[in-house]
């Protein structure tokens, strides 16, 4: 059996969403990346895992909030959540910030190269995002909710929403890792968006617009990969 101390770090963020600013101040994976032990987490980033540990335990010592407990949602109203919270601020943003990394790329391009190839991974990005969004909005939410009611009701949900919800889980976990491997992408050709000198607004508004970009897709797959989806798989 697995030690209480060697959870994956899904698990911990899972159980507590506070402790990402630890693994975030670490550079740990905690979404796509998440399904690896702690202990195995430390040793690929050369960390002694006791400080660590130490700063979860800090993170957490006080009650969480309820409306930070994400795990003990239901998955209908975590799903509505997600919609409305993290597919909302992509439909507000991909666009706008793809037209800035093309605008820095055409203006900044020839003394900052990176920037060409930054516009080419975002705008692979957003085509992704966009089949994906769709994927879950039409065929997986509303598979779960059907499920989910089935359950609650006392009966057997449809063999066609448990197949649905099989082939629809195995696909968007491979599309969560190819997104978040272009996101890295990014923020290593970026040197984590560091500002050079002598460059114009909208560059660092494209930088700024980036990193938020990241850390909203954190959370996003966070709770996908490390609640909704393991909770979904046992309906």
């Amino acid at each position: 059996m697995e030690e209480k101390n060697d959870k994956t770090v899904g698990d911990y963020v899972a159980e507590d969403y506070r402790t990402a600013k630890v693994f975030e101040k670490y550079g740990i994976d905690f979404c796509c990346g998440g399904k690896i032990p702690l202990s195995e987490a430390c040793r690929e980033k050369g960390i002694d895992p006791a400080p660590l540990r130490g700063e979860i335990e800090a993170a957490t010592s006080e009650p969480l909030d309820r409306s930070q407990n994400f795990a003990a949602w239901g998955l209908p109203f975590l799903a509505d959540y997600i919609v409305t919270t993290h597919h909302g601020y992509l439909n507000e943003n991909t666009r706008q910030i793809a037209v800035y990394a093309h605008k820095i790329a055409e203006v900044h391009g020839a003394a900052h190269p990176e920037v060409v190839e930054i516009a080419r991974i975002f705008d692979r990005i957003a085509a992704d995002m966009e089949a994906h969004l769709r994927e879950e909005e039409e065929v997986l939410f509303p598979a779960i909710k059907r499920i989910d009611t089935a359950r609650k009701g006392g009966g057997e949900p449809e063999t066609e929403d448990l197949a649905l919800l099989r082939a629809s889980l195995d696909k968007l976990d491979q599309e969560h890792d190819a997104i978040g491997e272009a996101v890295h992408a990014i923020r290593d050709l970026s040197k984590d968006y560091a500002i050079p000198d002598n460059v114009c607004n909208t560059f660092m508004v494209a930088y700024r617009k980036l990193k938020e970009f990241e850390d909203d897709l954190h959370k996003h797959v966070h709770l996908e990969n490390n609640i909704l989806f393991p909770k979904a798989a046992q309906l």
